[in-house]
């Protein structure tokens, strides 16, 4: 079953990713995706190798202890909606949106957590997600929307 889930996840976010394509130069989809991959591959390998989460069911178990899935894929993936959406917003439009997307996906974290062994919690709540998804969804989206601005 969770192979299945797994794989589902990847086909909505190769799916989101192309999707993004249509409403967004390739320059911000490319600038937004790859921060958020290089911060969440960056904090997630120190969370799962302190052991404060575990994905006992993942691809690639073998060569990393992290969700590849949701750190190079699903998580990069809406960094870019984030940024898409806030392109033109004003600094609390961009927190409130990245609150809700950050609760968006700590809510799906909580259902894969309690229903499934996608991932495991020890030592770490929902709470933390929740704090560091916003926190990091933030600054990524900060950063990408100043880099894309002066290359203008």
């Amino acid at each position: 079953m969770e192979r299945f889930v797994l794989w589902l996840l990847v086909a909505v976010g190769a799916g989101l990713l192309l999707l993004s394509f249509r409403f967004l130069p390739a320059r911000d989809v490319w600038v937004s995706f790859l921060l958020n991959a290089y911060a969440a591959s960056f904090f997630g390998s120190i969370v799962a190798g302190a052991g404060l989460l575990e994905y006992p069911v993942r691809f690639f178990a073998s060569y990393t202890g992290n969700s590849v899935i949701f750190e190079y894929l699903l998580y990069p993936v809406v960094s870019v909606y984030v940024y898409a959406t806030s392109r033109r917003a004003r600094w609390p439009g961009v927190a409130a949106q990245c609150a809700g997307y950050a609760a968006v996906l700590t809510a799906l974290e909580v259902v894969f957590e309690r229903y499934t062994d996608l991932i495991e919690y020890h030592g770490w709540k929902w709470e933390y997600s929740l704090v560091t998804m916003f926190l990091l969804t933030l600054a990524v989206r900060l950063l990408a929307g100043r880099m894309l601005r002066r290359n203008e």
